[in-house]
């Protein structure tokens, strides 16, 4: 069974940074492409990253570019988003997944107020 742990979540002031983690277990983690996706309260869930097996190729959405990095450890079965510059605008649960399936976790929240 598919299991991804999200944590690092939080409150945070505008300006600020979080690190989330996820930890995957019960498949080959470093056979799949991750995301990271967001739903902020009252709207659609939003992609925000993705990140190929071993690291090499990223993508970001343009809302995030150059304010979040996104990398992962195939040792510890771990994918990390480092999220800097944070925006009110950025509060949402944020949950990692398999690259083209929809998150199976309970995420963690982000809250970005002063």
């Amino acid at each position: 069974e598919v299991q991804l742990v999200e944590s690092g979540g939080g409150l945070v002031q505008p300006g600020g940074s979080l690190r989330l983690s996820c930890a995957a277990s019960g498949f080959i983690f470093s056979t799949y492409e991750m995301t990271w996706v967001r739903q902020a309260p009252g709207k659609g869930p939003e992609w925000v990253s993705s990140i190929s097996r071993f690291g090499v190729s990223t993508r970001y959405a343009d809302s995030v570019k150059g304010r979040f990095t996104v990398s992962r450890d195939n040792a510890k079965n771990t994918v990390y988003l480092q999220m800097n510059s944070l925006q009110p605008e950025d509060t949402a649960i944020y949950y990692c997944a398999i690259a083209g399936q929809r998150p199976p976790g309970q995420g963690t929240q982000v809250t970005v107020s002063s």
